[in-house]
């Protein structure tokens, strides 16, 4: 296992639950707590986070949001609308576990053990409070360091002084209080290189720690009314919001439930819903699920140590989706945990043959990017072979006059150094014409990092006085670029829409 990006491993719990597309794990506050201190006894870097309403609308249009919550270490339901909406998918989650709750008990936790901790974020005024009564009511807790960055967007901000705090400081759990997308997007950037055992987004809890703002009463967080007691606080920020977050999300929770709950039928006794084809293990490189006419919470259950023997063989997974006819919720969650887990492993998930309802399900929680999907049985091997050989992205020089760079696959914090290098010497190849090009028709999907080594790229070429264009970007490339306002710089001005030849 590769051990930039260990995680605990997959233990028998209960299966989770997929929630437009996000993977909750199905645990109370108690087991998330087992949980992290597992992360922290590891040694290995971790991230966790705590979606709520907001989150998962933001998610619904915000791809490299959607790409974090999906591949996070530990997802927790921080929103008693999503306990309920859990219940109405078949799979019903045990309790909100929010994150201002959460954090007290680690704070505990930490007091105990002797945890360092690190305090990212809010304002300096904001956070020299928290630190002083955290310190008074608990003694013993180790505060290793605090730092409130100047407020800057994402792309803007002094990593490299962020980083060299926190690694001075070899914090054991960091909370980073920036704000959603903005904490989730840097988490992910720097959780490798740091190696802090466990980063979290807490949006305002440090603020809550402070008492710089005030939590609803217990009876308020109970009832799943929170959010009333936060818009009379701040009517004018959260308003609109609130409007459209419950806009979306109802309207996108109702075709979810249709689609993978009521129209799932009775269900057949006896089905023998998954089974392991070991005669299809090939040159042991990969091996093959089939699964049979219904992957949904019940079949889960009952099979949930199926794949162990991918983890204890080291081999890739193929789910034959052939004859799955009914997907629900779960379903989708376990594929999702499935993936997550073999990627850790440096190992690769293929989706084969997926019949139209389970193409319409995944479609319908915008995960059809998320997995490698093949049709024909005779293109598995190709494409494990070839997705190995890319090992995530490389460039390559093609083009007729060899003017132009080729990325390919996914760029993100895990490879973006090692691509910046093989870029590199093109970049500073003199180039008679002046004009260089670099085609992402072959990216899949690229993170803020990656769009970092795009912006580094461009500077680059503009200070040698040459222009650099970027072409063939797939959807998912340019929603990155544009949620970060840096269409005009790295594309400039839209074009006019050629003609298309005859």
């Amino acid at each position: 296992m590769k051990t930039s990006d260990c995680v605990v491993a997959p233990a028998r719990r209960r299966p989770p639950v997929a929630i437009l597309g996000v993977p909750f794990d199905n645990v109370t506050k108690a087991e998330a707590i087992s949980l992290i201190e597992q992360m922290i006894e590891s040694r290995h870097p971790h991230y966790l986070v705590t979606p709520n309403v907001d989150f998962l609308v933001q998610a619904r249009r915000d791809v490299e949001l959607r790409r974090i919550l999906l591949d996070a270490h530990l997802v927790l339901c921080d929103g008693t609308p999503l306990v309920w909406a859990s219940r109405l998918l078949g799979n019903a989650l045990p309790e909100r576990v929010a994150g201002a709750d959460l954090v007290p008990l680690l704070m505990e936790i930490a007091a105990r053990k002797k945890y360092r901790l690190f305090l990212l974020g809010a304002t300096p005024e904001s956070a020299e409070r928290a630190v002083a009564r955290l310190r008074q009511r608990y003694p013993e807790l180790h505060i290793a360091g605090h730092y409130s960055p100047p407020f800057n967007p994402l792309l803007e901000m002094d990593h490299e002084e962020i980083k060299r705090r926190i690694l001075l400081a070899q914090p054991d759990l960091l909370f980073v209080s920036f704000g959603c997308p903005k904490q989730e997007k840097w988490v992910a950037m720097h959780y490798r290189s740091l190696g802090v055992p466990v980063t979290a987004g807490v949006g305002a809890t440090i603020d809550f720690l402070a008492g710089q703002v005030r939590r609803a009463p217990v009876w308020m967080q109970r009832s799943g009314t929170e959010w009333v007691f936060r818009l009379i606080q701040e009517p004018r920020r959260l308003f609109r919001r609130y409007l459209t977050d419950l806009w979306v999300f109802g309207s996108s929770i109702f075709p979810q439930w249709w689609q993978l709950q009521v129209r799932r039928g009775p269900r057949p006794a006896l089905l023998p819903d998954l089974a392991l084809d070991a005669a299809e293990v090939e040159q042991d490189k990969w091996r093959r699920i089939q699964l049979s006419e219904r992957l949904d919470v019940q079949s889960v259950q009952e099979n949930a140590g199926l794949v162990e023997e991918n983890f204890r063989r080291g081999v890739h997974c193929v789910v034959d989706m052939s004859l799955t006819g009914f997907i629900d919720s779960t379903g989708v969650g376990w594929l999702i945990s499935l993936q997550k887990n073999l990627r850790a492993a440096g190992l690769k998930l293929v989706l084969l043959a997926p019949t139209p309802a389970v193409t319409r399900a995944l479609r319908l929680m915008r995960l059809t990017d998320f997995f490698e999907i093949v049709r024909d049985p005779s293109a598995v091997d190709a494409l494990l072979t070839g997705t190995i050989e890319q090992n995530g992205a490389s460039p390559e020089q093609g083009g007729a006059t060899g003017e132009t760079l080729v990325w390919r696959g996914e760029i993100t914090a895990a490879n973006a150094e090692s691509v910046w290098e093989l870029a590199l010497p093109y970049l500073k190849r003199p180039c008679s014409s002046g004009h260089k090009t670099i085609d992402l028709s072959r990216v899949r999907f690229i993170d803020s990092t990656g769009l970092g080594l795009m912006i580094r790229a461009k500077k680059l070429s503009l200070s040698r006085e040459e222009s650099l264009k970027f072409v063939g970007l797939q959807p998912a490339v340019r929603n990155v670029i544009r949620l970060s306002r840096l269409e005009s710089f790295l594309l400039g001005p839209p074009l006019v829409k050629e003609p298309q030849a005859a």
